[in-house]
């Protein structure tokens, strides 16, 4: 039931041209989530299922208000038509909240940190969806300092928050910031890089929550014994690590480029460098998991625990697939 619901919500979203029906998508959404977050009853996945909802329920009251108002000044409740400035400003800040774009990004490590591997996948993936469609068909509506100023802050906060991280979650979810950042920046020249820029995160992050759903690891210090385990995977861990951090010939390196080209075909030269350098800092953190991965060997008393080396039961073919699509697309460019 809450799955489909998950599923369902969504779809509404997707479907509605009418900002009741979008909101009350959004509403299903986060109600279907959040017995799936808690389900493990951990006090701290509870804290972050406390924290999720509050931030998800005020972004949605705050979507409800804008929907009123702009039907209360246009007579329509059409999304293609928000006209009034202050109805447009207020829906992008409840959707980047939704989201977790910069500046409103603070519950996105907090609550991924307390969430087991496959929820905090549904979370950094599939509840990304909904705001982010809402976002794209009311982009021509937003002023467009404001849509540059969140992707900047967003990739510039997502590198830097994610230098001084031990822990996996709050890396990805800073990487999950940046990548957002460099989704909505690009916005408003050409959103079918946006959709393609989301695709292949989609592909890359699957992959390494996957990954690291394979290894149980929670922690830098506990990929350090990952090597021993299973060499292959950590090889491919760390190629989808430099993929996320977006080195050719990886699948990552495509919606950069493309990005920077489009950035730069627009004359905005400025912006294209710092994306660029902010790319770098992201790329910091992914190369520290690479070396704890595959450049070091752990010593003998490990601080991590050693899982037992048994046969693992675990469904691999989804991680499979992902790898490949966050190792091998870029030739589809």
């Amino acid at each position: 039931t809450l799955l489909s619901s998950l599923g369902l919500g969504t779809t509404l979203t997707f479907a509605s041209s009418h900002w009741l029906l979008a909101w009350m998508g959004l509403e299903i959404n986060t109600l279907a989530i959040i017995p799936l977050m808690a389900q493990h009853h951990h006090p701290r996945a509870v804290e972050a299922t406390t924290k999720y909802f509050l931030t998800q329920a005020t972004a949605a009251a705050v979507i409800l208000f804008a929907g009123t108002t702009n039907a209360w000044i246009t007579g329509v409740w059409d999304m293609n038509n928000v006209s009034d400035p202050l109805a447009s400003t207020m829906i992008i800040a409840a959707l980047a909240l939704k989201i977790g774009l910069a500046p409103m990004h603070f519950w996105m490590p907090e609550v991924l940190q307390g969430l087991d591997l496959l929820t905090g996948l549904v979370l950094s993936t599939w509840q990304k969806l909904a705001p982010l469609a809402l976002i794209i068909q009311t982009a021509q509506a937003i002023d467009p300092l404001l849509l540059t100023a969140l992707g900047l802050m967003s990739t510039l906060i997502g590198g830097w928050g994610g230098l001084n991280q031990t822990q996996l979650r709050k890396i990805l979810a800073y990487s999950s910031i940046a990548h957002m950042g460099w989704m909505i920046i690009v916005l408003q020249y050409a959103p079918q890089l946006t959709l393609i820029a989301l695709l292949t995160y989609v592909f890359m992050t699957s992959a390494a929550f996957l990954t690291l759903k394979t290894s149980s690891a929670t922690k830098i210090s506990a990929l350090a014994t990952v090597w021993s385990k299973s060499p292959v995977l950590a090889t491919t861990a760390a190629l989808v690590m430099l993929s996320l951090g977006g080195l050719p010939p990886l699948t990552g390196f495509m919606p950069k480029w493309l990005i920077l080209q489009e950035l730069t075909k627009q004359s905005l030269p400025l912006i294209a460098t710092i994306m660029a350098l902010a790319a770098l800092l992201s790329l910091y953190f992914y190369l520290r998991l690479c070396y704890a991965m595959t450049l070091t060997v752990s010593p003998n008393t490990a601080t991590s625990t050693t899982p037992w080396r048994v046969q693992t039961t675990q469904v691999s073919f989804p991680l499979a697939l992902a790898t490949v699509m966050a190792l091998g697309l870029l030739p589809i460019t």
